[in-house]
């Protein structure tokens, strides 16, 4: 999951999308590599003192239990040291990162990278231990903004990656029905990305924004609300996807 731009939904995307992945039967993982450890407080779990993919330990020992079945986390961490260890080189960090995800992760279905919001080392590197991006969009004026760098960043890495990273797709979030604003976003988005933008929508809605407060995903805290079936909307079409 990786956006440089802030408060468009990674995060939320993220954690939703390792739940409903769990839900439907996937023993599924989720590494919080973003400094501000947001997935990890949202999954009700504290952040690590030191992270994971910066010691020698295997990762398996740093895994905790969620409260879904078949969903674990690797927690983030808020320590400075790690934060620039992690950040100093990207060659390096990206294969650390790509040692430790290959050898430490076999007994998952689905490996899931929540990125800081940015375009630095710690993002492309996580992009270069990947296979799929996904990236999140919110739908107000400057959405396109910024898009052409990560579009280039995510480009080079599948050029240096020869074929490992592909696009999953972009995904639309604080879909607002009532904003005419929302419809000329999506319709620009469409036109020019084409087919690697989901069908599905997130919509704006504060179910969602209180989730996390509870330490819950949106699909246990409002199973009922449009986020939540929203975001079951996007499980079955990611599956669809990588079953095709």
């Amino acid at each position: 999951m990786a956006n440089q731009k802030g408060g468009v939904g990674k995060t939320t995307t993220a954690v939703n999308l390792a739940v409903g992945l769990a839900k439907a039967g996937g023993r599924t993982l989720l590494v919080d590599l973003d400094p501000q450890c947001n997935a990890t407080s949202s999954l009700n779990c504290l952040p690590s003192q030191r992270h994971a993919l910066v010691t020698d330990e295997p990762i398996g020992s740093s895994i905790c239990d969620t409260t879904t079945p078949g969903l674990q986390l690797l927690p983030g961490s808020r320590s400075f040291r790690d934060v620039e260890i992690l950040s100093r080189d990207n060659r390096q960090t990206a294969a650390t990162l790509g040692r430790h995800l290959a050898h430490n992760t076999n007994a998952f279905d689905w490996v899931l990278i929540d990125c800081p919001p940015s375009l630095g080392e710690l993002t492309q590197a996580a992009l270069a231990a990947s296979t799929e991006v996904l990236m999140p969009i919110q739908c107000e004026y400057f959405a396109m903004e910024g898009l052409t760098q990560m579009i280039h960043v995510i480009r080079r890495v599948m050029q240096q990656q020869e074929g490992r990273l592909q696009f999953g797709g972009i995904l639309l979030t604080m879909f607002d029905p009532t904003l005419e604003l929302t419809f000329e976003v999506e319709s620009e988005v469409r036109d020019f990305f084409g087919e690697i933008v989901f069908d599905t929508v997130i919509p704006r809605d504060v179910a969602v924004c209180e989730a996390p407060s509870h330490g819950l995903s949106v699909m246990d805290y409002a199973p009922r609300c449009r986020g939540a079936r929203a975001y079951v909307e996007l499980c079955l079409e990611v599956m669809n996807h990588d079953q095709g």
